[in-house]
Parts: structure tokens; sequence; C-alpha cells
């Protein structure tokens, strides 16, 4: 398989590629799904070959993300999705648990939703500041 990127778009995938691998593999210490390391590798292995050498590093015979690439900006992108994802999700258990249903239906869609644009509004306006859970 043959795809002509320009260096720009190259270097776009190269940020799709590690944030791809890091939502796979970031949580699963030394059960790592290999296949994706090595198509992340493989990737990366062409900066070599257009002078983007600072993104990458040799580990264990691997061509790896280099600490450059993954300490310039990267990971405030992965922080903002989880934020966001965190905040969405909360929400929308918080919505569930007190109109006491288990998922979102085509009935009580509309509630569910205003519930949660309730929470989210708090969220944006105070983080967690004002939760507080019981703990026995």
């Amino acid at each position: 398989m043959k795809i002509e990127l320009t260096e720009q778009q190259y270097r776009y995938l190269l940020d799709l590629v590690y944030i791809g691998n890091w939502v796979i593999n970031s949580t699963r210490d030394n059960d790592r799904i290999k296949e994706y390391d090595q198509v992340e590798s493989l990737i990366f292995s062409h900066c070599l070959d257009h002078g983007m050498t600072k993104l990458v590093e040799l580990y264990n015979g691997e061509i790896i993300p280099s600490r450059a690439f993954a300490e310039g900006g990267i990971h405030e992108a992965i922080m903002a999705y989880e934020d966001a994802t965190f905040f969405e999700i909360l929400a929308e258990e918080l919505a569930l648990r007190d109109l006491d249903v288990d998922r979102a239906t085509a009935e009580n869609y509309n509630d569910v939703v205003e519930r949660m644009a309730q929470y989210l509004g708090e969220f944006e306006a105070h983080g967690t500041d004002n939760i507080s859970v019981d703990i026995e």
C-alpha cells in the first residue's frame, strides 16, 4: 500500500497515530497490544527520511516517539479530550440517576439531555468544586 501525504499531513498523521496508540495502550501496563506499537513504530520511522529526527528515538531496537514529541503539546490535546469526556460521562450518569432510568431512550431523551445540560453548566462554572460524595 502506498499513501501520499504532504509533509504537514504526515506531521498530523504522527499526532493521530500517537493519540490512537495512547488510547489503546496507555492503561495496559505489561499487557500492551504490540501490533499497535509496531504500527506506531513504522509510521514514526519515516521521520528519519523527512528531516524530523527530533520526533523519534531508538528504544530497545524500536523507533518510538521521542520525549521531545511527547512533551511537545500532544498530551495537552489528550488531556483536553479526557476532561471533556469525563464531564460528559459524569453529567450523563448523574442525569440518568436523577431521572431513575438506566439509559436514554426515545421517550426520555429530551429529559436526559436537559438534565445533562444543567450538570454541564455547573461543571463549566465550578468544575468539581461542588461535588460531594458521602463515604461511609
